[in-house]
């Protein structure tokens, strides 16, 4: 399994989180019996270190929205900023700009243009903020 699929994986598995019906070990598992999806160990430490992380995360993304609050985003443009703000601050495999543009292709996929737009203002923000200290 090559990383973009694993990466689109963990932002489904992030998706369903924020419904909060489930335990995370329980979208997991799911995916697994019922999508019969094969959770590679890319794609549980990118859905695992999001959601260990996630109060830093989310923090970094309201310091960055233009114009909107948190609660005010679409639960897919927030699963795709989780992922890639968790990418861009903790994970040093790919440039920054690789995530973000990784994000802005999840978001064209699953989402509007206008919103692939955010993504990618919001993300470039993030990344601003990170390169500048």
């Amino acid at each position: 399994m090559d990383r973009r699929h694993s990466r689109e994986q963990a932002f489904i598995l992030l998706f369903e989180n924020t419904f909060g019906i489930n335990s995370t070990e329980e979208i997991a598992e799911n995916a697994k019996l019922i999508r019969e999806e094969k959770i590679s160990a890319f794609t549980q430490r990118l859905f695992d270190g999001t959601l260990n992380n996630l109060s830093v995360i989310d923090e970094k993304i309201s310091k960055n929205l233009s114009g909107w609050n948190i609660e005010r985003i679409s639960r897919t443009a927030l699963s795709v900023l989780r992922l890639a703000t968790y990418e861009i601050l903790f994970e040093n495999e790919i440039p920054n700009s690789a995530a973000a543009n990784e994000a802005v292709e999840l978001s064209k996929k699953y989402s509007t243009p206008n919103e692939a737009s955010y993504v990618n203002g919001v993300l470039g923000a993030i990344i601003s903020s990170v390169e500048s200290k």
